[in-house]
């Protein structure tokens, strides 16, 4: 029971932080661990959501670099990047995404990972302050301590991630700012084509209703001053489910070994 309750926060933690789903699981799996073995040392000085991110971040931030990471962009390239194949004055499809399920699914396969690997243009530190104070809505207060530092450390760390974010996404997403180029549909054949999205093996797009609302659900986020318009963004993606249950990946593990 205990482990069904937060292997989702910890997996939606760890996916935000190293963008690929799998290798979101295989830390999931490692600290769900880390929490099972360490629980006598939960002293009830916290609260225990706030434990378990702290866990779940040391174990994030002292891991190896993984697939993602050793691929990441500074913000430069990444704009270089967004801008690959749109041609001055580009018009972008009339379709409607939600007259098509299969184009609404793309479009937010697109969104959540192009937003996704944006986050890795931060370092590590960075990244993981922006995920926990703005993503996530943590307060300072409980951000300090999952990170064990300071409340002024924490706000000074998250308002340098949240002006490098909102600077860019401003600048550049379409999403954000319709006078930008770059717009979802306009990047789903490059990104097939490259191998970023596979149409049948979509790894964030897992609800066609929530991909079939992101429409009026921008419609409100455009409503925002600009400079609240990435971090609402963010906070639209849905929460993803991993592939396989702990408890379940736990049992074939311990099946395997014992045989």
């Amino acid at each position: 029971m205990l482990v069904r309750a937060i292997q989702k926060d910890v997996y939606n933690l760890a996916v935000r932080f190293l963008w690929h789903p799998q290798d979101a699981e295989d830390a999931t799996q490692e600290i769900l661990i880390r929490i099972i073995t360490g629980l006598a040392t939960f002293e009830g000085r916290s609260r225990f959501r706030t434990w378990v991110y702290r866990v779940a971040s040391n174990a994030l931030l002292t891991q190896g670099r993984k697939r993602m990471e050793q691929a990441a962009l500074s913000f430069d390239a990444f704009a270089e990047a967004l801008a690959d194949g749109l041609a001055p004055g580009t018009p972008e499809p009339s379709s409607s995404a939600s007259d098509d399920p299969a184009e609404a699914l793309m479009l937010e396969e697109v969104k959540v990972g192009c937003t996704h690997a944006m986050l890795l243009c931060l370092d590590r530190d960075h990244r993981l302050a922006y995920i926990l104070g703005e993503v996530l809505d943590l307060d300072h207060g409980e951000g300090a301590d999952i990170l064990v530092i300071t409340r002024a450390a924490f706000r000074k760390r998250l308002s340098r991630a949240t002006q490098r974010i909102t600077s860019f996404m401003t600048g550049h997403c379409g999403l954000i700012d319709s006078g930008n180029q770059c717009r979802c549909r306009l990047k789903i054949g490059c990104a097939i084509k490259r191998g970023h999205v596979r149409p049948e093996a979509p790894l964030f797009a897992q609800s066609l209703t929530h991909a079939q609302r992101f429409p009026e659900v921008l419609r409100t986020i455009r409503q925002l001053e600009q400079g609240r318009r990435a971090a609402a963004l963010y906070r639209s993606h849905p929460d993803l489910a991993p592939s396989t249950p702990f408890n379940t990946w736990l049992k074939q593990l311990l099946t395997f070994e014992s045989g």
